[in-house]
């Protein structure tokens, strides 16, 4: 019984329950704000004259109340973490301020006008941990931390109430058909390509790098490793390589689709199934319009409901086949045992959002206590991002590469997915089979 508040996959749940409580009460009763910190965008030069100053931003009152109470909020509660997981907290504070600290400059960088216009804060995030890393290095004492797994397992408890299944009934067949039947012959394809052609050894990394690839990058990397117990260091490429490619695609995915004449919804669909990032599917369909836009958000945010489905296949998957050698028969213990915990955390907040709060309190109310939860969900996962980026060695990397099949495992199986996708985006979209959405099913 221990398990349920001394284990990293449960703490998330309670961490990630209690900000969405905190967020719900203090949106329906309006008696406190709870918004997390934020920069605007700012810029130096008076071509971006219409942003908000950065002077004027920390000049202001509001803006440090909100970083007090971000701080706080998160400080306390991964401290109470550390502390019943038995770590040291006169270790950990320090770290986590420092941590803090670096990732507050994180979200500074990447509010700048030209810098906000191209990338996201998890692109700076990386590289600013990385530059620590490889450069300086990492202090001792700032170890202590760096905890990914922690900070994202708690973000994704908090995204699950962001994942209505409200959204499945919007966009219908076509969603369903582009996110939930590509994704699993992706997975599979990238697991037959990588243990069968590739012929790599460590599964736990194929089928992680699999999961990132097809699903949604570092939340789905991080659910199926905790499923497959992926290593530390595997997990820590998966992730990388994901974030590398998810930047290039965002970049250079619009301008292709655009190049090719691909109508607004089609290529919305198609940036929804397969960039990574649920954060770069915006900005990539934003650059086509706003139809495109609201289809990618609408695909993404359908497949990042198998996130959970994924994890769970995956844990019996490996518990069955890939580790028993068939002289003992898995029991349920073993695959509950395996089954990463906090996906139950996402699974409950989707479900509150979607038949509790929303029928009660209406979509308006929904939304505004997501907008607070966006916030808190990505602190913690700038605070992932930004340790990995720090606990990430070129180094290292270059020798668990294995000679470049894992590269050639990630590249193979995008464009795999990449081509899947826009068959079945055209199949469902391009109106030669079956009637084209109209506009209004994005209103």
């Amino acid at each position: 019984m221990s398990d349920f508040w001394k284990k990293e996959d449960w703490q998330a749940v309670w961490l990630g329950a209690i900000v969405i409580l905190i967020a719900c009460v203090a949106v329906l009763t309006g008696a406190f704000d709870f918004s997390a910190v934020k920069f605007s965008t700012w810029a130096l030069g008076e071509e971006a004259s219409g942003v908000t100053p950065l002077g004027a931003q920390l000049a202001s009152w509001a803006f440090w109340k909100k970083f007090l109470v971000t701080f706080v909020t998160l400080g306390a509660l991964f401290t109470l973490g550390v502390k019943l997981q038995g770590g040291q907290i006169k270790k950990f504070i320090p770290a986590f301020i420092a941590l803090f600290v670096i990732s507050l400059v994180v979200r500074l960088v990447s509010a700048e006008f030209t810098l906000n216009r191209y990338l996201e804060w998890a692109f700076w995030a990386l590289i600013i941990g990385l530059l620590i890393s490889n450069t300086v290095g990492v202090p001792k004492w700032l170890k202590p931390a760096i905890k990914t797994e922690f900070y994202i397992k708690t973000g994704l408890v908090i995204m699950g109430f962001s994942v209505l299944f409200s959204n499945i009934a919007k966009f219908g067949l076509y969603g369903l058909g582009i996110a939930w039947i590509v994704t699993p012959i992706v997975i599979l394809f990238m697991w037959w390509f990588g243990t069968k052609v590739l012929k790599l050894d460590n599964k736990p990394l194929v089928i992680t790098l699999a999961a990132a690839t097809s699903v949604c990058g570092t939340s789905a990397a991080i659910a199926t490793g905790a499923a497959a117990k992926c290593k530390k260091d595997d997990l820590s490429i998966a992730i990388s390589i994901s974030i590398i490619f998810t930047i290039l695609m965002m970049v250079f995915e619009p301008m292709i689709i655009r190049a090719c004449g691909m109508t607004q919804l089609m290529g919305g669909a198609l940036i929804g199934g397969t960039v990574d990032s649920t954060g770069a599917v915006v900005l990539a369909g934003n650059a086509l319009g706003p139809e495109a836009e609201q289809a990618a958000v609408l695909v993404k945010s359908i497949q990042n409901i198998l996130i959970g489905f994924i994890a769970f296949f995956v844990a019996i998957f490996f518990a069955t086949r890939v580790e028993n050698s068939g002289a003992q028969k898995v029991g349920a213990g073993e695959i509950w045992k395996r089954f990463p915990k906090f996906i139950i955390g996402f699974f409950v907040a989707s479900l509150v959002a979607s038949f509790l709060i929303q029928p009660i309190f209406g979509g308006d109310q929904v939304s505004a206590i997501n907008k607070v939860l966006d916030q808190y969900k990505n602190w913690c996962f700038v605070l992932a991002f930004t340790s990995i980026g720090l606990d990430t060695n070129f180094k290292e990397i270059a020798k668990q590469m294995q000679g470049g099949k894992v590269l050639w495992l990630y590249i193979v199986g995008q464009l795999f997915n990449i081509a899947l996708t826009l068959l079945a985006v055209w199949f469902l979209l391009s109106g030669v089979v079956f009637k084209v959405p109209v506009l209004d099913l994005f209103k």
